[in-house]
């Protein structure tokens, strides 16, 4: 922490603090569907929770609602498809995230009478839930005050303090800070406050101190160090890897051949075109074939290249074309023919929607109804 910061000083008045955050919040609060004003619903913060991970609100939003109407109850999540799930997930990314959401939907049922624990030890216990994501749940579902730590609270708390840390040092630092000041009076307000005052009030560019409760108490604006805390980090450059995909089209009935990624690893369980392995060099012809469908048919390089974006890496993919004249038998493993109609229907991810859109944008229209 900077020299000039005093941190038995916000201590001391972490009280005085606390109630100037929770009446801005009482006022200036976000209205999200995950909040229910005067009680909590578990399932449904701990849904909302797992579904923000690598995510904005504004993206998830509108999943949280499709998801809440379908399945309102961990129950009926619990008893879901697991491909249904993976299809409602389609465009949150990180489908690893809704594998997990399924699973420990059946374990709270079956372990825990479908009643999520009510602290932090039991909760990462569950599939999915990790510190941060059980410290959030024991605050804001059950009031236990905890050191949730999230992107707002930890720009937020750096200001406040003039935490010049940066990295796992610099969350280290500001979770015990945030578990010494949360108060033991509406602890889970309190943190849905801090993360409401880094949305919109403490944001990474110019933020609005003027109409901060805290700014007068603030190491970062006192100081004029708004801008340089907290410290950024340096960002690496992505490798990028390289693969080829493979679309068999039967051309009487316009079935394409698919396949299912497998249950671990990225993009564990989703739809996917058959492709090549993704690597570190760009594949030659002669290389690839073997990863190919064997069909008696001539490929046909498309022009386009799909590029896409993961979290450690950036992936660009060739497309590969062939027509057969009728959809041979296949083992059940290797993959399955869909008509067009049923495409809509399959849980691709958005690297493989990509993919479609560039060969046939159509398939993935809803039917008309009429």
């Amino acid at each position: 922490m900077n020299k000039d910061s005093d941190s038995n000083h916000y201590l001391l008045h972490a009280p005085a603090l606390a109630t100037k955050l929770l009446a801005w919040f009482d006022l200036h609060g976000r209205i999200l569907p995950w909040r229910d004003p005067g009680s909590s619903n578990p399932y449904r913060i701990w849904l909302s929770e797992i579904m923000l991970q690598q995510t904005t609100v504004a993206t998830v939003k509108k999943y949280f609602i499709d998801f809440t109407e379908r399945w309102p109850t961990v129950e009926d999540l619990a008893k879901a498809d697991l491909n249904e799930v993976f299809h409602a997930w389609q465009g949150l990314g990180y489908y690893a995230r809704a594998r997990h959401l399924h699973a420990c939907a059946g374990q709270v049922v079956r372990d825990y009478q479908g009643q999520f624990p009510n602290n932090e030890m039991e909760l990462r216990k569950l599939p999915g839930i990790g510190p941060y994501t059980a410290a959030a749940i024991a605050s804001i579902a059950f009031n236990q005050p905890a050191a949730v730590v999230d992107t707002n609270i930890e720009r937020v708390m750096a200001r406040l303090h003039g935490v010049g840390e940066s990295g796992l040092k610099r969350r280290r630092l500001i979770a015990d800070l945030m578990m010494k000041m949360v108060p033991t009076d509406r602890p889970g307000d309190y943190v849905q406050a801090m993360m409401d005052l880094g949305s919109a009030i403490c944001t990474p560019n110019q933020p609005l101190c003027l109409h901060c409760p805290l700014s007068s108490s603030c190491f970062a604006y006192l100081h004029n160090q708004t801008s340089q805390l907290p410290v950024k980090f340096v960002k690496t450059v992505k490798p990028t890897r390289y693969g080829v995909v493979f679309w068999v089209e039967n051309k009487v009935n316009k079935a394409v051949f698919l396949r299912q990624r497998p249950l671990k690893g990225l993009l564990a369980g989703m739809i996917e075109v058959p492709s090549t392995p993704w690597v570190k060099q760009a594949w030659q012809d002669t290389e690839m074939k073997e990863y190919a469908p064997k069909v008696a048919a001539k490929w046909h390089d498309c022009p386009e290249i799909v590029k896409h974006s993961f979290t450690h890496f950036n992936l660009e993919l060739r497309i590969q074309t062939a027509q057969i004249s009728q959809s041979a038998p296949v083992d059940s493993e290797a993959g399955f023919w869909c008509l067009p109609g049923e495409f809509p229907k399959q849980a691709f991810p958005t690297l493989m929607k990509k993919v479609i859109k560039t060969v046939n944008p159509t398939l993935l229209q809803p039917p008309v109804r009429r």
